[in-house]
Formats: structure tokens, sequence, C-alpha cells
């Protein structure tokens, strides 16, 4: 309490402090994964017609046919346009950027930062409007041709839609970002038909919490997203992967070892090109001459451009959209050049970072499954003869680079890990694939410590915590943090004679006991040694709180907190031994300030 304030005055002033945390409404646990069930339920819908409505987009852009019918993953040859091809992404970004500037600024870009940025610094709220206007921006930038990918918008769309309905509803800002972040983890699950991915995605990159109340709602909206997407889209996963037999760790050899450790450093340099360059795009084409269209007419004249040529030269267009056929065509052995693979890589590197630079709307993950795809089975065919024990396949590097620069590029380690683990279908993947993404999120985080996803919201100012999820401090003992020094007075006791021997700077404790036993407790720097010269006569008791917390030496910090929350008080006194404690079992004080001190100390630079 300020040291100014009598003992009726500080009641008056601390009842006012929790009241606008009062007014947020909470539901149960229940109640609250009932309403993840219709959110996901809501996603899968949404990123069914998403995907209907970039088919609709590109059949009339790149094949002139009204048509809802379209698979990605399938090569379609040249565009029967010709050369016309060139102003299908330059048409479709002015539609963007109007869309975007017109009714939702959030939409601009690949969706993600924007969703962690309304988690950190807006509370968890997303206006409804940018489902729309993302789903209605995005598909025509994937389906006009811009080098963008499909899960980001559909991250942004299930949050948007998780949040609005927890908006609507009045919920608290917790619940209300777990909504959040459970339409996220949706959307990705309904996506690539891969549950345990969508809800590692909300867990590892979005939200600031992992406990019951935030994983099980972001199960229920998980699963039933993919169930949604199964019924409506069918229970493939993304990719059609052959059988790839992978050597299990017994028959590693060193040649084996060898290549995995290289592509996944590789992949981890890869992944921080991609970032990099991505920032200097964002940064530069801004400042370009002119407004917002003629910088996204530049931008998508460039990556218009490389459609063209390609097409003239190989017959496809390669670098557009997605890029689904290219890594499906890697992964049927169809397409096996290391030339090839390596040009593409650094193609698709410059339209993916040009498109998203000038404004278009769509996400990196496609993009980033692209990248791990050519670079991996570049890398392959390249070093098939140095090393030809290595037992590394174009296809298989595909697989084990699409994970390790998913990883590395978005922080998402464990997510990429389990999303490769289920496309594939293949436990035997697993360790090379682990073994390559710690090496590429490694060397990622020793050359840039932001991932593809944070680096943008650092330029506004908005820092994403990293370690989110450090709770080690609670394997501590109440014993391990206590402050050891406290002074103990009788009831009846007067503040003059009390504090007589405490510093002004080094405030302690104050227990009040009677005959013994402990009646209440003073928490330090309570503002008495200002009080004691004023109002010497006063009586300790007066000041001292009577809902006492009492926790044992050995009880874990987790224990502590739950007793200090649930009794709303302000220090905890430590006792030794196992009977009802008396005054002369005291050992310590837990306070606010050690335990704030134990939360900082657990954080790294």
């Amino acid at each position: 309490m300020p040291a100014a304030l009598t003992s009726s005055e500080s009641k008056a002033w601390i009842g006012t402090v929790p009241k606008p945390l009062a007014e947020e409404r909470r539901v149960s646990l229940l109640v609250l994964c009932g309403l993840a069930l219709v959110i996901g339920g809501m996603t899968g819908l949404g990123a069914v017609a998403f995907r209907v409505l970039i088919a609709f987009v590109h059949n009339l852009f790149y094949s002139g046919a009204l048509s809802f019918v379209y698979n990605a993953n399938v090569s379609e040859g040249p565009s029967r346009f010709g050369d016309l091809l060139l102003f299908s992404p330059v048409i479709g970004g002015l539609v963007v950027v109007f869309l975007v500037r017109r009714f939702a600024p959030e939409a601009k870009g690949h969706g993600v930062p924007e969703v962690m940025d309304a988690i950190f610094y807006k509370h968890g709220n997303i206006r409804g409007t940018v489902a729309l206007i993302k789903a209605l921006a995005s598909a025509v930038s994937i389906g006009t041709g811009a080098a963008v990918g499909r899960e980001g918008p559909i991250i942004q769309i299930g949050s948007a839609l998780g949040s609005a309905f927890a908006q609507l509803i009045g919920l608290s800002t917790r619940q209300k970002i777990t909504l959040l972040s459970a339409g996220a983890g949706a959307g990705i699950a309904a996506t690539f038909n891969t549950p345990l991915g969508g809800v590692l995605f909300a867990l590892e990159i979005l939200l600031p919490e992992v406990s019951n109340r935030t994983f099980l709602p972001v199960v229920v909206a998980t699963g039933a997203a993919t169930t949604i997407g199964r019924i409506l889209i069918g229970p493939d996963p993304a990719f059609a992967v052959p059988d790839i037999q992978f050597n299990m760790v017994a028959s590693f050899n060193v040649q084996e070892a060898i290549a995995f450790t290289l592509l996944g450093m590789l992949c981890g340099a890869a992944a921080w090109a991609f970032i990099r360059l991505l920032v200097f795009m964002e940064d530069g084409f801004p400042k370009l001459s002119g407004n917002e269209y003629i910088q996204n007419i530049i931008g998508m004249s460039i990556v218009g451009l490389m459609m063209v040529i390609l097409t003239h030269t190989f017959g496809h267009s390669y670098v557009d959209g997605v890029g689904y056929s290219v890594i499906q065509d890697i992964l049927d052995h169809k397409m096996t050049t290391a030339g090839l693979l390596a040009l593409l890589f650094v193609l698709k590197l410059i339209a993916t970072t040009v498109s998203l630079g000038c404004g278009a709307s769509g996400g990196i993950f496609s993009p980033s499954l692209y990248l791990g795809a050519t670079l991996g089975a570049a890398f392959a065919a390249a070093s098939s003869s140095i090393l030809p024990h290595s037992g590394l396949t174009p296809s298989s590097a595909a697989i084990v680079g699409m994970a390790a620069i998913v990883g590395a590029g978005t922080g998402g380690v464990m997510t990429a890990i389990v999303m490769v683990f289920e496309m594939t279908r293949d436990y035997a993947i697993i360790v090379p694939v682990i073994v390559a993404v710690a090496l590429a999120a490694g060397v990622r985080r020793a050359l840039v410590n932001e991932t593809i996803y944070t680096v943008k919201l650092r330029h506004r100012g908005h820092r994403i915590p990293k370690e989110r999820h450090i709770n080690l401090y609670l394997v501590k003992q109440a014993q391990d943090i206590m402050e050891r020094r406290f002074i103990v007075a009788k009831a009846g006791t007067t503040l003059k004679e009390a504090m007589a021997a405490e510093d002004v700077d080094d405030a302690r404790a104050i227990v009040v006991e009677r005959d013994g036993r402990i009646v209440g407790l003073i928490p330090p720097r309570s503002g008495l040694w200002v009080e004691s010269h004023t109002n010497p006569g006063l009586l300790v008791e007066t000041f001292a709180e009577r809902r006492l917390v009492i926790c044992r030496d050995q009880d874990l910090l987790s224990l502590v907190f739950a007793r200090l929350k649930r009794h709303r008080a302000g220090a905890a006194i430590v006792f030794r031994g196992g009977s009802r404690p008396r005054v002369a079992d005291i050992v310590g004080i837990v306070t606010k300030r050690v335990i704030a001190d134990a939360v900082i100390n657990s954080y790294e630079d």
C-alpha cells in the first residue's frame, strides 16, 4: 500500500484495482471446447470455400474457363493465353491492393504476423471483416499467379473467425486468444489434413500459454476442421508421397550422417536468405516512387515476366501460385536435374519475396515447402557422385528439405517435424528430419534471431517473446527463493517499536504473533517506515493481512502461486516441519518481489 495511506484508505484503494478484470466474461472449459468445435467446423468450411475460390480465379485467368475444379498438385502446362499471361498477376495485384486499402489493411502480406500482433498487442481482437477480405484478396493473388501460399490466409481466416466469435459473446482476453489460436490451428489442419500439425502450430507459434485450458479447445477445433476437410476434400494428405525407404538409426553410415547434416545446415542458410530477402523487399517496395498501385504493378510485372520466360523455356510457369505441382513432380521422381531444381529454388525465392513485398496477399508456408523441396532435391542430385552411399534421393531429400526450411524459417520446429510425418506416414523419416530441422533451426538462429513471422513485427517495434513457454522456475521450492530476513512482532506492539531496527531501504516482512501463534502478516516494503514516524503509536496488527498463506519450505512454487491467488494475498509465510506451524517454525517469506525475480531470472538474454 502507498506510504501515506491509512488502513481504511488502503482498503478502498486496493478494492478498485481488480474491477476491470472482474468485468471480463469467462466460460467453463467445457463451454469453451463447445465454442472451439463450432469455430473448427466454420474454419473447415472456410478452408474448403477458399480453395474453391482459388480454383475459380485460377481457371479464369490461366485457362479462360469458368470452373471450380482445380488440382494444384497436377502440372497443367502452358496457359492458353500465351504471353498475355504476363498481365495476369498484374491485374490480380491491382484488385488486391484495392481490397486491402479500402477494407482491411491487415489482410496485406502473409497473415501470420498480423495474427501474432493481435494476440500480443491487441488483446486478441481481429475484425470479422478480415476473414472475408483476406479470403477474397488471397484467392485473387494466388489464382492470378502471385508466388504465395494458401495456408497463411487460412490461418488468418480461422483466427479472425475465432476472434470475432469470441468478441461477439464478450469473452475475456485469455479465452479470446484461445479461440483465435484454435481457429488458426484448425486452418492448418484442414488445409494439409494434418491435425497434429495444426495443434502444434497453435501451441508452438501462437499461444502464450500451454495448459489444458488452451490445449483442449485447440485439439477440438483442429479435429472438427480436419473432419470437415476429409469429408469435403478427401482423406488424402496434401501430397502423394511414394514409398521412400529411410534407413533406421542402427544402420546409419557416415555418408548418411554427413548428407543429412550438410542438408540441414544448407536449409538453415536458405531460411536465413528467405527472411533477409523478404525484409529487403517489404522495406524496399514502399520506398519506390509512386503509390501502392504503381509499386504493385512493378512487382507483379516481374513475377509475370518470370512466368512467361519459364513457359517459353521449359513449357511450364513453375513459380506462380502455391507451387504444389512442382513439389509433387519432385516426389514422383519427375524432376531430378540439379541445375533446373537450383534455378527454380532461386526464382521462387525471388518471386515470393517480390510478391509479398509489393503487396500481394498470401502465405509463406507453401513457398517454404517449395524452397525446401527444390533445394533438397538439388542437393541430393548434386551430391550423389560425392556421397554415393548416402542413400539420399531427390524425393527423400525433398521431404527432409521441406521440413527443415519450414521449421527454421517459421520457428515451428516441432510443427514441421510432425506435419512432414503426417504427410508421409513413414516413421523411419523421423530421425533424418529431426537431425536436419534441428541443424537448420540452429544455423538460422545463429544468422538471424527473428523468424519470418516475427521479423516483420520487430520493424514496427512490436517484439514477440520467443521464450513464451518457460516455466522451469516452477520446479523451484519455496525455500529456494524466500526472503530469509523478517521481523516478528507481538500483537499490541506499536509501529515505532516494530520498526526501530529497520532501515528505510531494507524493509522486511513483519509477522504478527500472539502467544506463539501467527495472527497476521505485513508484506515487506509496505510503506510503514513513513507511517511509523507520523503515527508511531499505531499497533502493527492494524496493518496486518488476516488472509494468511502458509506453505512448507519444500512446497513447489506452483502450489505457492495457487494459494496466493486463491487468498489474494501479498506474501506467503514459509515454515519448516510437519505439524501445525507456529512462529518458531517460520524460516522465510515468499513475496511477489522474489517471485518476479525467479521468473525474470528464468529468461535467457
